[in-house]
């Protein structure tokens, strides 16, 4: 069972730590601050996984089994790769049997059992190149995908949601019947026709926040379960169309 931390972290470190000054800006001291004394940040060290977004699925999977019977899987925006770690473990991939494909634009440092892409998603040849390097069909695609910021709120948004709508399409293309896709949003911001296409794909369609994504972050998880197959994506499709 995934649990939060409770009543310290475990690793001996305590909490509430400052920063010096020295020459950080005021905005950067108070972010290494709440990362360094962040318990999750600090239960990931301990447990070894490569960021505290291990929690965030972990905690969604405990609650909803996405990950239960995944025979591959596909990371989209996966650096630094925890949640590779994670989906290396449920499929008990390989070096010799590679059954998870993680692609982010970012090097992601070598994990055994998975074969990471750089790459922007966005880029054309993208897909084939994920299939290609899955060898199958996926029962699972994950999107932890953030566009890069420009500190203009509205922009950023609408870049991220973009990489969502773009991510559900290409789990809709390639998920095997009966597959799940898990992609970040954002509260609120989920657009009215890429739900409208999820529900007419997949048996349930819902928004999490998992207890593990900070508080104050406007992030959530949209979780659709269950692909009804691609007969039914074609369907939808000619619907739209009408």
């Amino acid at each position: 069972m995934t649990k939060p931390p409770i009543g310290g972290n475990r690793t001996g470190r305590k909490l509430g730590q400052k920063v010096k000054k020295g020459k950080l800006k005021a905005s950067s001291r108070r972010w290494l601050e709440r990362h360094i004394n962040d318990p999750y940040v600090q239960r990931a060290k301990l447990e070894g996984y490569r960021a505290r977004a291990a929690f965030k699925l972990l905690e969604i999977d405990e609650k909803h089994q996405i990950l239960k019977g995944a025979e591959r899987i596909l990371d989209l925006g996966a650096a630094p790769g925890s949640w590779s770690q994670i989906a290396a473990k449920v499929t008990d991939s390989s070096d010799e049997d590679i059954r998870v494909v993680g692609i982010d634009f970012l090097d992601v440092d070598p994990m055994p059992g998975v074969t990471f892409l750089k790459l922007d998603f966005l880029d054309p040849t993208a897909p084939d190149k994920l299939m290609e390097a899955l060898g199958g069909t996926p029962d699972l695609v994950l999107s932890d995908m953030a566009a890069p910021t420009t500190g203009h709120q509205r922009t950023d948004h609408l870049r991220t949601m973009h990489l969502c709508e773009v991510a559900a399409h290409f789990a809709v293309d390639v998920l095997a019947e009966g597959g799940h896709f898990l992609a970040k949003t954002f509260q609120g911001g989920t657009e009215r026709e890429l739900l409208t296409m999820l529900k007419q794909n997949f048996r349930q369609v819902l928004h999490i926040k998992p207890a593990s994504s900070r508080a104050e972050s406007v992030e959530m998880f949209l979780l659709a379960k269950g692909f009804k197959g691609r007969k039914a994506a074609v369907s939808g499709a000619e619907e739209g169309e009408e």
